[in-house]
């Protein structure tokens, strides 16, 4: 029987896309939880960590609404996706090579600028064109989420091969596969009308209270996740943990998230209900975590990630499909990227100064930031209840 030309076109844009954002993901998978260590041996104190990855977010500020509002004026995802990532293969390499809090600082700065839009540009084509094919964005975007699985169960067995010192190295080439990626993409669709190429003001977003204050939610719950981006694995080095049972960790709270994504197409919540569910997750989990739990309770906390972040995420992205006006759904991620920036960049730099003094009990000021997130998912729930 022959195929439907629709639905094999609908389908090749889905795997080049999944293809993307596993790249990226092996990316994050060697950067997010072992950057911290690479940064230790470059002979950082836990305040100085907590500064490393606190001031990148803050140039995210400005780099996530240049690039998206060009997306979305010129029309050019893919070329926006593909002239950043390049530049992000420069800038973690100029990292690589730099010694000194300073020089760190500016070349993870330089190299987050230009990968951090790359993220939202993704999920802005992502649900572009996956809305013109009718294809969930759960089961695509998981991909990201196994190769992330995969590359901290990589690195995590080579850091018990390698010098700490060699990290960065995986990243850069990690990147490089992204530029592959992102340059095979295909089209999101047909050119924009005369009518779409004039999008509506941006500003029309920011004098939406739902969307403020889903931003707000999502933006504190995703930033309760400071303390374990920043500081879980040396806290599980600090215990005893080799590096694969720590790459292992990791990957449980990544299959647990994929596991969501997986059925995202069927649940039946609200955006809103599912941000607020990522806030009740958050809560349960970081207060347990600053309790010092056993380590045979650690596989059940990771397994809160699922909600944590992948709710979250999910239910994040949900409200923008719906909310965002035509025209102006890359500027939609990038005010909603700016401001999990800034209150992510708050939350690395507290992380950085009460881990140090406190230790794991650091993590009891991110369930404080779920909770407040929580709140205002609530709001925001009952503000589109009424609408």
């Amino acid at each position: 029987m022959p195929r439907n030309p629709q639905q094999s076109t609908g389908q090749d844009f889905a795997r080049r896309l999944a293809t993307l954002y596993a790249a990226l993901f092996v990316t994050l998978g060697v950067q997010l939880p072992f950057l911290p260590v690479w940064l230790a041996a470059k002979g950082l104190d836990a305040q100085a960590i907590g500064l490393v990855l606190a001031v990148p977010m803050l140039a995210r500020v400005f780099a996530i609404p240049m690039a998206t509002r060009v997306a979305d004026r010129r029309d050019a995802l893919r070329a926006v996706i593909v002239v950043l990532s390049g530049v992000a293969v420069a800038g973690y390499g100029v990292l690589g090579l730099a010694e000194g809090l300073v020089a760190i600082v500016a070349a993870y700065a330089a190299a987050s600028a230009a990968y951090a839009p790359v993220m939202l540009l993704a999920d802005a084509y992502a649900l572009r064109g996956l809305a013109r094919w009718g294809l969930a964005y759960g089961p695509v975007r998981l991909w990201g989420s196994a190769a992330f699985i995969a590359a901290s169960f990589a690195a995590g067995a080579l850091l018990d091969l390698i010098a700490p010192r060699d990290l960065i190295w995986l990243v850069v080439a990690a990147m490089g596969l992204s530029v592959v990626a992102a340059c095979a993409l295909a089209p999101v669709g047909a050119p924009m009308t005369a009518a779409a190429a004039a999008p509506p003001p941006a500003g029309i977003l920011l004098r939406d209270p739902r969307f403020l204050t889903v931003a707000a939610a999502a933006s504190l719950i995703q930033a309760s996740h400071a303390m374990y981006y920043g500081f879980s694995t040396i806290e599980w080095q600090a215990a005893g943990f080799g590096g694969t049972t720590i790459g292992a960790l990791w990957a449980l709270g990544v299959l647990a998230e994929i596991a969501l994504f997986a059925i995202s197409g069927r649940l039946p919540f609200t955006p809103t209900t599912l941000i607020l569910v990522g806030a009740l997750g958050a809560v349960v989990r970081w207060s347990a975590m600053a309790l010092a739990p056993p380590a045979a309770a650690l596989p059940a906390l990771q397994c809160l990630h699922a909600l944590s972040f992948g709710a979250t995420h999910l239910g994040a992205l949900g409200f923008l499909a719906r909310a965002a006006p035509p025209g102006l759904g890359a500027t939609a991620q990038g005010y909603l990227g700016v401001a999990s920036g800034l209150v992510m960049a708050v939350a690395m730099g507290v992380c950085g100064v009460l881990y140090g003094r406190f230790g794991a009990a650091a993590y009891g000021a991110m369930a404080v930031a779920a909770l407040a997130g929580g709140l205002c998912a609530l709001a925001a729930r009952r503000m589109t209840d009424k609408t």
